[in-house]
């Protein structure tokens, strides 16, 4: 299956160039630069001039190895797809693309994640379609009264505001809890990264000592192969996972109303 491609879409947002003006400037029709932005990789003139028009390089939009030696190289440089200087850089197109096109497993793992619902406020409405499609979804939040979220809101400099934060945002996902295919926990670890997980493609948000989530650099990373980064990460979500317990809203006081 064809991964987005999260590069073109980046460069298009921050540009403001519409996908129809690059098909004009390619000779195209706008469809096919779509089908593009869905992962299709273009032909050679194609990649050549969108690149061109959009003063990057061709290998920056389209790093599949395959196009340069004709066979996909296997290793954990293989397996990025774009960078980004902080999380907030990232084009909200693109989490939601990434979930709409998931069809085996959507899996988050965060402290609180206020952004993941307050950027989208169908998130939940959305995560319950792609459950109802057969899509597996696994959401795991920091334990507010946990000792791991006490840790990282005093780093943060922002003390109980963290466990405040993640209770606020627990508040989105209480409609999942019955959905088939839906459940939602707490874990009680210390994080090194966020991730958020969309088959095989894997957002990874580093956590630096001291600054939000939102301020870390992020980096998208498509599977190749059992021996990258991706499936090291993915084991560490499962690990994480493991030991979480499941979120019971009514016994723990969660607040009322998602707000911030």
């Amino acid at each position: 299956m064809a991964s987005v491609n999260a590069r073109l879409r980046s460069v298009l947002a921050q540009r403001s160039i519409e996908p129809e003006v690059l098909a004009e400037a390619c000779e195209v029709d706008p469809k096919t630069v779509g089908r593009w932005l869905g992962g299709r990789v273009p032909h050679q003139r194609h990649r050549v001039r969108a690149a061109r028009f959009l003063r990057v390089e061709e290998s920056f939009l389209w790093p599949d190895p395959q196009l340069r030696t004709g066979r996909r190289t296997g290793g954990p440089g293989a397996e990025i797809v774009g960078t980004y200087q902080n999380r907030a850089s990232v084009p909200r197109d693109t989490w939601l693309v990434l979930l709409r096109e998931a069809r085996q497993q959507i899996d988050v793992l965060v402290f609180s994640g206020t952004f993941f619902a307050q950027s989208n406020p169908h998130v939940a409405e959305m995560l319950a379609e792609r459950a109802d499609g057969g899509v597996q979804v696994r959401l795991c939040f920091g334990d507010p009264s946990g000792h791991a979220a006490a840790v990282r809101g005093r780093e943060e400099g922002i003390g109980d505001a963290l466990a405040a934060k993640i209770r606020a945002s627990l508040t989105y996902y209480r409609p999942l809890l019955p959905e088939e295919n839906c459940e939602v926990r707490l874990h009680d670890t210390t994080l090194y990264n966020s991730l958020f997980r969309y088959d095989d493609n894997l957002l990874v948000n580093p956590h630096i000592f001291g600054r939000p989530a939102s301020a870390n650099p992020l980096f998208h990373l498509k599977r190749v192969d059992a021996t990258g980064w991706f499936d090291n990460y993915a084991q560490s979500f499962e690990a994480v996972w493991a030991h979480a317990r499941p979120w019971t809203p009514d016994r723990e006081g969660t607040a009322a109303h998602g707000q911030d």
